[in-house]
């Protein structure tokens, strides 16, 4: 008998037993991130580059050259840091986001920073006073102590910066080959961009005049940050991100006059730790 004959059915079985073997397995599923969002809530440390502050009114116009600020985080205490009614006075972050693919998101936050001037630091002043006080003159770049009967500068409550984030999330563990089970740990780097609106609380008092300390949008910032963010049985997630920024604000209250108003701009730099979920809005 012709070979062929056993050598077809031989062939026909192979195959038949290869394709019962493959549809047997189950297939891998990949942890995809499209289509869904994610919060977090976390805390940050900032740093400012020196600014000059240019203030002006009625009956001043000045600028403090090169003028120092720090943050002001709150010494960690759970009954502060967790509990719903002071939980907003430390520096923190919340943030709000959507994939609109597995790469990228888009999302808004509010980073709740703190900016304090040093008080007592020495500085220069350029400009004239004409308002009744001690420090009335014409000044030309003069040395000038900034005691707190001349100046208190903060913006405490806070340099709140609300902003909208595109941010790249590129899979680590994909990168490195790294054999690992995606539904119980995920390991992403961050990278992003972002622009917004400066509204903050400032705490201002110049001289005599009147405290001001309302809520009022100031300027603009823009920043880009880097990060790594991991997650854990797909839904839970820790986060650190590094940011850099250029705040401009042109018109700061600093009383309740309308025509007294200070205006600066700085860069910063925020480490910000958080802690967040990830889940499907839609199935």
């Amino acid at each position: 008998m012709n070979k062929r004959f056993y050598i077809l059915p031989l062939l026909a079985f192979l195959i038949s037993i290869q394709s019962f073997s493959r549809k047997a397995v189950p297939e891998v599923k990949e942890t995809s991130y499209k289509g869904k969002m994610y919060a977090f809530w976390g805390w940050n440390r900032g740093w400012y580059s020196n600014s000059d502050i240019h203030f002006t009114g009625n009956n001043y116009d000045f600028t403090l050259n090169n003028v120092q600020a720090r943050d002001r985080q709150s010494p960690f205490s759970p009954g502060l840091y967790f509990n719903p009614s002071t939980i907003t006075i430390p520096q923190t972050n919340f943030r709000l986001g959507y994939f609109i693919n597995d790469k990228y998101d888009i999302s808004f936050g509010v980073d709740h920073m703190k900016y304090v001037m040093v008080q007592d630091q020495n500085t220069q002043i350029t400009g004239d006073i004409n308002d009744g006080t001690n420090y009335d003159g014409s000044y030309s770049n003069e040395d000038i102590v900034l005691t707190g009967n001349f100046l208190k500068y903060e913006h405490t409550d806070g340099l709140n910066y609300l902003n909208v984030e595109i941010t790249r999330n590129e899979d680590l563990l994909e990168l490195v080959k790294l054999d690992v089970n995606k539904d119980k740990f995920q390991l992403d780097f961050l990278v992003g961009v972002g622009i917004g609106a400066l509204m903050p609380k400032s705490n201002v008092t110049l001289w005599n005049n009147q405290r001001h300390d309302d809520f009022h949008f100031a300027g603009y910032g823009i920043g880009a940050k880097t990060g790594l963010n991991a997650t854990f049985f797909k839904h839970f997630f820790i986060r650190t991100e590094y940011k850099i920024g250029f705040i401009n604000m042109p018109d700061i209250r600093t009383s309740p006059d309308i025509s007294d108003k200070a205006s600066q701009h700085f860069t910063f730099t925020q480490w910000n730790y958080n802690v967040g979920v990830v889940f499907k809005l839609f199935n």
